[in-house]
C-alpha cells in the first residue's frame, strides 16, 4: 500500500493539511476545482525559476488567497514589488475575480523540500550534468540539513541510453507505511534532447508524536527536524564527554603500565646493540 498511494494524500488530515481551502455545493465544486488548476498551472509556467514549493489556495465570500511558499521570495516579488502586482492583475483576468490578494512565504531550508530537490535535480539533467552526481549531491544536502532518509528515483533514457531504465539512490530511512513519519513526496520530470526523464523524491523529516496544526500555510518558530538535530548533536556531545572521562579514568594506568613495558623494550634494545651481530 505505502508503494501504490500518494504519501502526502495518505497523510491528508492525519499530519497534512490541504492545500485548497473552500467550500463548494454541487453546483460550483467543479468549476472552482478547475479554478485551482488553472492557478496552479499558470503560476508555476509564469515563475519558473522562483523556486516554487506548492501553492495554497483559499476562498472567502467574494476573495480569492492564494499563498505562494518559495525557497526565492525575491524573484517574485520584484523590484519595488512590481512584479508581484503584475501577477495580482493577471490572476484578476484569469479568475474574474475583483479582490485577488497573494501571500509569500519563504521556504527557509529548501533541502528539505522534496519539489525544490526534485526540481533542482530535473534543471541540472538538462542542462547535462551527470544524473547520478546531481542526485547524490541532493541526498547529501539533505541528510546534511537533518533529514532523517531520503529516496530519488529516475526512470527514462537515463544518459541518453537506447533503452530506458530504472535508477534509485536511497539513504537513511523512509518508512512510507508509518503515518506519523513527515515525509515529503514530489514528482517532476526534466526534458532533455532525448525524451523525459521522470524524478521521484521521498523525504523523511521524522516523526510527528504531537498533534498538528494541519494549516498548510503554518509556520512554526522552529522546525521539528532542527529540534532533533540540537537533540541528537546534545546526545553525541554527552557520549563524547563520558568516552572522554572513561579513558581519562583507566587510561592514565594503562599509560603507566606502558611506559614499564617500553622501559623493559628499552633495555632489550640494549642487548641488542651489545651483541654487535650486524
Amino acid at each position: 500500500m505505502g508503494q501504490k498511494a500518494n504519501p502526502i494524500g495518505n497523510r491528508l488530515g492525519i499530519i497534512r493539511g490541504w492545500e485548497s481551502n473552500w467550500y463548494g455545493n454541487k453546483k460550483d465544486f467543479a468549476a472552482k476545482l478547475i479554478e485551482d488548476n488553472k492557478i496552479r498551472t499558470y503560476l508555476n509556467a509564469r515563475i519558473n525559476k522562483g523556486g516554487i514549493s506548492k501553492i495554497v489556495i483559499e476562498r472567502t465570500l467574494g476573495k480569492l488567497i492564494i499563498t505562494i511558499h518559495t525557497s526565492k521570495p525575491g524573484i517574485i516579488i520584484g523590484k519595488g514589488g512590481g512584479e508581484v502586482d503584475r501577477i495580482k492583475e493577471e490572476l484578476k483576468k484569469l479568475t474574474g475575480k475583483e479582490d485577488v490578494q497573494i501571500n509569500i512565504l519563504e521556504i527557509r531550508r529548501p533541502e528539505l523540500d522534496a519539489m525544490i530537490v526534485a526540481d533542482t535535480i530535473a534543471r541540472q539533467i538538462e542542462n547535462r550534468i551527470n544524473y547520478k552526481r546531481a542526485i547524490k549531491m541532493s541526498i547529501a544536502s539533505a541528510l546534511r540539513m537533518g533529514a532523517e532518509g531520503i529516496k530519488v528515483k529516475v526512470s527514462g533514457r537515463l544518459g541518453g541510453a537506447e533503452i530506458a531504465r530504472t535508477e534509485e539512490i536511497k539513504q537513511g530511512r523512509v518508512p512510507l507505511h508509518t503515518f506519523r513519519m513527515d515525509i515529503d513526496y514530489a514528482n517532476v520530470f526534466a526534458l532533455t534532447v532525448y525524451g523525459k526523464i521522470g524524478i521521484k523524491v521521498w523525504i523523511c523529516k521524522g516523526e510527528i508524536l504531537t498533534k498538528r496544526d494541519l494549516n498548510p500555510n503554518f509556520v512554526g518558530g522552529k522546525s521539528d527536524v532542527s529540534d532533533r538535530r540540537e537533540r541528537r548533536e546534545h546526545d553525541r556531545r554527552d557520549d563524547r564527554r563520558d568516552r572522554r572521562d572513561d579513558r581519562g579514568g583507566g587510561g592514565g594506568g594503562d599509560r603507566r603500565v606502558g611506559g614499564g613495558k617500553r622501559g623493559g623494550g628499552g633495555g632489550g634494545g640494549g642487548n641488542r646493540g651489545g651483541g654487535g651481530r650486524r
